[in-house]
C-alpha cells in the first residue's frame, strides 16, 4: 500500500488464506457489514477474509454479469437457507410467472422449464434510479445528498450473493469501471460496492476529498465489519455509504472534527449494542478515474480499547492533520494513469529548479562561479506502480 500502515494501540496483519481453503465458488474478502468467526486476534489483511452475514457467510459473484447457472443456483440455495420461511419464500418467487420485470430486460423462462423463452419485454415496472447529473452551479452539499439518495435507492443486497467482485488490491482506474457496471445493472449493492460507487459519483467534485473509513464490532459473541466514504467540503466532515440501519450510512458533511463523525458512529453503534474495537482510516482518493494507483485502505489502524478515550480521539485528528498536510503539499507528481506514454524520468516541460547560491567552495580561485553541475532528478516513487 503507498504510505505504508500505521497501527496504533495494537492490531497485527497478516496474510490471506490460501486457495485451499476457498470453498468452491465463495470469495473471501473484508467488504461488508457481517459477523467474522474468527477470533479478535487474529491475522486480518484486507480483501481476503471470510465475511459472515447474520452468522451465515455470503458468497461473493465471481462469474461476472449475467450471473451464471451455478452462481445463480447457489445463491437460491443460500436464501433457503438463510429465509425464515426456508425452500418456500424460493419455490413461491421462482415459480411465478407474474412477477415485473425491469425496463429492456427480455423475459426469462422460469429454471426448469423447457420451452423457448419469450422474446417479449415487458412494460416497465420497476423502476431504475437515474444517475444524479449536477449543473456546475449546484452546491456540494445537494450533490452529496443526491449522490446518497441514488446510492439508498438501489436498496440494500439481502440475497446473501455479492453481484460485484470488489479486489481492493486492483487500479483505481478498475474500480471505477466496475462503478460504471454498478450503474447500467442497478442492481442491489453492499457496503464495499457503495464505497466505489461514491468514489465514482463524486470524482466530478474536486474541491470534495474522500477517503475510506472501516469500522469492526463486538456484538453477541461475533465481530462485524462495515466500511463508509469519509468525506471533508469545507473544513466539515461527513459520509457516505450504505447499510441496513439508518444511522450507519449517510452523514452531511456537518461535523467539526474527524473525531465528531467517527464518535458519532460509535454511538449510532451503541444504540444497537454494538462494541466499537477498530477504526481503520485510508488516505485521500485520486479524482482522476484513469490513475492506477491503488487506493490506500489502511494508512491508520486504530484500537479502540487499547489507545483509551483520549489517546483514540487524538490519533484520529492525527490522520486529519496528515491529510491534510498531503493535500496542502501538492508537490508531489501527478498520479500516473493507464494512458501516460511518456519516459517517467524525464524532466516536465517548463520545470525549473528552485534558485540555489553558490558557496565558496564551488567558485574557482580566479572568483569565477563554478559551472553548476546538473541536478540529479528525485526519485519518483510515486510511480512505483502495483497491480
Amino acid at each position: 500500500m503507498p504510505g505504508g500502515k500505521k497501527v496504533v494501540g495494537g492490531g497485527s496483519s497478516g496474510a490471506a488464506p490460501t486457495a485451499a481453503a476457498v470453498p468452491s465458488g465463495a470469495r473471501r474478502l473484508e467488504t461488508s457489514e457481517g459477523a467474522s468467526a474468527q477470533r479478535d486476534d487474529e491475522p486480518e489483511e484486507e480483501g481476503e477474509e471470510d465475511l459472515r452475514d447474520g452468522g451465515i457467510p455470503f458468497f461473493i459473484n465471481r462469474g461476472g454479469l449475467p450471473v451464471d447457472e451455478a452462481t445463480w443456483e447457489r445463491m437460491w440455495k443460500h436464501v433457503a437457507k438463510i429465509h425464515p420461511d426456508g425452500e418456500k419464500v424460493a419455490q413461491r418467487i421462482r415459480g411465478a410467472m407474474d412477477l415485473p420485470k425491469s425496463p429492456e430486460i427480455p423475459q426469462e423462462k422460469p429454471i426448469g422449464q423447457r420451452s423457448e423463452p419469450q422474446a417479449q419485454v415487458l412494460p416497465a415496472q420497476i423502476p431504475i434510479p437515474s444517475v444524479p447529473t449536477f449543473q456546475p452551479s449546484t452546491p456540494v452539499p445537494e450533490r452529496l445528498e443526491a449522490v446518497q439518495r441514488y446510492i439508498r435507492e438501489l436498496q440494500y443486497n439481502h440475497t446473501g450473493t455479492q453481484f460485484f467482485e470488489i479486489k481492493k488490491r486492483r487500479p483505481l482506474t478498475g474500480l471505477m469501471d466496475l462503478a460504471k457496471e454498478m450503474t447500467k445493472e442497478a442492481l442491489p449493492i453492499k457496503c464495499l460496492e457503495a464505497v466505489i460507487l461514491g468514489i465514482y459519483l463524486t470524482n466530478s467534485m474536486p474541491t470534495l476529498e474522500r477517503f475510506p473509513i472501516s469500522f469492526k464490532t463486538y456484538f453477541s459473541g461475533n465481530y462485524f465489519r462495515h466500511i463508509v466514504l469519509g468525506v471533508n467540503f469545507g473544513g466539515r466532515y461527513g459520509a457516505l455509504g450504505m447499510s441496513r440501519r439508518e444511522d450507519l450510512m449517510y452523514k452531511p458533511p456537518a461535523f467539526r472534527t474527524l473525531s465528531e463523525l467517527v464518535l458519532d458512529y460509535e454511538a449510532a453503534y451503541s444504540r444497537c449494542w454494538h462494541v466499537l474495537k477498530k477504526v481503520k482510516l485510508g488516505q485521500c482518493v485520486s479524482h482522476d478515474p484513469h490513475s492506477v494507483e491503488q487506493i490506500e485502505w489502511k494508512h491508520s489502524v486504530l484500537d479502540v480499547e487499547r489507545l483509551g478515550r483520549e489517546d483514540f480521539r487524538k490519533e484520529l485528528e492525527r490522520h486529519a492533520r496528515d491529510m491534510r498536510l498531503k493535500i496542502g503539499k501538492g508537490t508531489g507528481p501527478p498520479s500516473p494513469t493507464k494512458d501516460r506514454k511518456k519516459d517517467v524520468s524525464s524532466p516536465q516541460r517548463g520545470q525549473s529548479s528552485p534558485h540555489r547560491r553558490n558557496s565558496r567552495s564551488e567558485r574557482r580561485p580566479s572568483g569565477e562561479k563554478k559551472p553548476s553541475e546538473p541536478k540529479a532528478m528525485p526519485d519518483l516513487n510515486g510511480y512505483q506502480i502495483r497491480v
